[in-house]
C-alpha cells in the first residue's frame, strides 16, 4: 500500500510562477491528469498531494520545467505532456537535453521548435543521417510536424531546391477527377495538415509565395509518377493508405542530392478491403537496405494531450483482444 502525502514546490519569483502554472492553471492541470496528483497553487508555493512516489515525480517534473524558464525557454502544453511521460518512463533526467538544439525558429512568432522526446530526437537523427527515413506512429508524436519542419530547415540553408509533399487521396480516389476545381482545390481537403504546419511555421503568405515560384509543391501520390526529383526534400504523409506498387514507385522517384520521409500509422489504413498497404511491405522489403531507417513511435511519444496516449492504448488493447479472439476462433 502506498502511503499519501503531501509536499510543495516553492516559485522563486512572480514571472516564474505564471509561467510555469500556465493560464487558468492548465499546466498544473495537465501534471494532475498526467501523474495523478492534485496541485494547488497557494500564494508563491504550490502543494503536491498524492502518493508519495507520484509526488516525488510531481516534484521533479516542476522543477525540469522551472529549468526551461531559467534558460529562457517557453514552454507549451506539450513540454508538459513530455516531461510527465519522461518522468513516468524514469527518463527524466535527460529531459533538458532534448532542449539544447534548436530545429528552426518560426519567423511568425520568433519562437524556437526543439524534439519534445526521444522518439522525436530518434527521428530527426535518421533524418540527417539518412537519405530515406520511415517514421510509422499513432497520431500526435509530431511525424509531419517535425517532417516540415526538417524541410524548411533544409531549403533555408540550401541543401535542396525545393520541397515536394505529397500523400495518397485514397478517400476520393487516386484520380480525384470527379472533384471540383484545379488541382490545388482537389487536393487541399487532404493536404490540410501539411499546410496547417507550413502556415505555422514561415506563415501563411510565405507558403503562399513559395509555393507559387514552385519551391514547395504539394500534389497527390499519382503526380509523382514518372518523375526523377533532384535536390529535393520529399515527404510522403499517410503512407499506410499506398499499395505495395504505389510505394515502390514513389521510393524509385528519389535523385540526386535528395531526402525522403515517409511518415505513416498502420492502424489507421483505409485501403480498400483486401488491399495490402505498402508500408507494411517496405517494412519487410528494406529492413536490410543501407540508408534506409525505419523509426517506430509509441503511445508514449503522442506530444498532444494525456488522452490522445490513452486513446491509442485503449484501441491497441481492442485490436489485440479482437486478435487474439479471431485466433481462438480458428482454432
Amino acid at each position: 500500500m502506498t502511503t499519501q502525502i503531501q509536499q510543495f514546490f516553492t516559485f522563486e519569483n512572480a514571472e516564474q510562477q505564471t509561467k510555469l502554472v500556465g493560464v487558468n492553471d492548465n499546466f498544473l492541470r495537465l501534471i494532475e491528469e498526467s501523474l495523478d496528483v492534485q496541485l494547488h497553487a497557494r500564494g508563491d508555493q504550490v502543494a503536491i498531494s498524492g502518493d508519495e512516489d507520484k509526488v516525488s515525480l510531481a516534484k521533479a517534473v516542476l522543477r525540469e520545467l522551472t529549468d526551461l524558464i531559467k534558460h529562457q525557454i517557453s514552454i507549451s502544453a506539450t513540454d508538459v505532456v513530455s516531461a510527465t511521460t519522461m518522468a513516468q518512463r524514469g527518463t527524466l533526467e535527460y529531459f533538458g537535453d532534448l532542449y539544447s538544439e534548436v530545429l528552426i525558429r518560426r519567423d511568425n512568432k520568433g519562437r524556437s521548435v526543439r524534439v519534445k522526446n526521444f522518439g522525436q530526437r530518434q527521428y530527426i537523427q535518421s533524418i540527417r543521417k539518412n537519405d530515406v527515413t520511415f517514421g510509422i506512429g499513432p497520431a500526435g508524436t509530431g511525424k509531419t510536424f517535425l517532417a516540415v519542419v526538417m524541410a524548411i530547415a533544409s531549403l533555408k540553408r540550401g541543401e535542396v531546391e525545393r520541397i515536394i509533399i505529397t500523400r495518397p487521396a485514397v478517400e476520393a480516389g487516386e484520380s480525384l477527377g470527379f472533384l471540383p476545381g484545379d488541382l490545388k482545390e482537389k487536393v487541399d481537403p487532404y493536404m490540410r495538415p501539411i499546410y496547417d504546419a507550413m502556415n505555422t511555421l514561415v506563415g501563411a503568405e510565405q507558403t503562399q509565395r513559395l509555393m507559387d515560384r514552385g519551391v514547395i509543391e504539394i500534389a497527390p501520390l499519382a503526380y509523382m509518377r514518372g518523375r526523377t526529383l533532384d535536390d529535393a526534400f520529399i515527404i510522403l504523409d499517410e503512407a499506410q493508405n499506398t499499395t505495395n506498387q504505389q510505394m515502390k514507385m514513389f521510393l524509385t522517384r528519389l535523385g540526386f542530392g535528395s531526402k525522403m520521409i515517409i511518415n505513416g500509422d498502420v492502424s489507421q489504413i483505409d485501403l480498400p478491403r483486401g488491399a495490402k498497404s505498402g508500408l507494411i511491405a517496405a517494412q519487410h522489403i528494406l529492413k536490410d537496405v543501407n540508408r534506409i531507417s525505419f523509426i517506430h513511435f509509441s503511445s508514449a511519444d503522442v506530444v498532444r494531450h494525456p488522452v490522445v496516449g490513452l486513446i491509442v492504448n485503449a484501441y491497441e488493447a481492442a485490436d489485440k483482444k479482437l486478435a487474439a479472439l479471431k485466433k481462438e476462433q480458428q482454432n
